[in-house]
């Protein structure tokens, strides 16, 4: 099986600290130094006139954030009735709020480990990978989590903050 490389300037060393997390019963990892604190489910209001996958902000110790549920960026399935906790990344410099499933792990990854996202075909998007974990004989899908979101979608969420401010 061929594999492409996760993205055109992927970084030439991915080994690290990542933490795990689930969604939809996959597990997923996020460069540790991207993140800033989890924590759990917060009453999130609705901000009108943004994207689906942006379900809206929390106010953190007065500082208010916008929350982006990746199972609505991902086009997954929503099963559970109930939100897991939240993530709060930086990407690209901009604060957020990730909701996940569950949080797992921090685990150290070696270069060995990782693997580039195979090619699917056209119109499956792996530009967010930055590979494929296969530690320890489970199968985890690196974020890069500055990629997870488009430009234009960062740009929603910075007006989301300036809004909010």
């Amino acid at each position: 099986m061929s594999t492409q490389p996760a993205g055109p300037d992927a970084p030439a060393c991915r080994a690290g600290k990542y933490l795990t997390f689930f969604l939809a019963g996959e597990e997923y990892g996020i460069a540790i130094l991207k993140v800033g604190e989890i924590i759990g489910p917060q009453p999130i209001t609705r901000v009108p006139g943004v994207p689906d996958f942006v379900r809206g902000v929390i106010n953190l110790r007065g500082k208010v954030i916008p929350i982006t549920d990746l199972r609505r960026k991902f086009s997954m399935r929503s099963d559970s009735a109930q939100d897991g906790c939240i993530v709060v990344v930086s990407m690209l410099g901009v604060v957020t709020g990730i909701v996940v499933d569950r949080v797992g792990d921090v685990v150290a990854i070696t270069e060995p480990d990782i693997e580039d996202a195979p090619g699917f075909g056209a119109g499956i998007h792996i530009e967010f990978l930055l590979g494929i974990s296969k530690a320890g004989g489970r199968v985890r899908m690196l974020l890069d989590i500055d990629r997870v979101l488009a430009s234009t979608e960062l740009e929603v969420l910075e007006l989301v903050n300036a809004a909010a401010v």
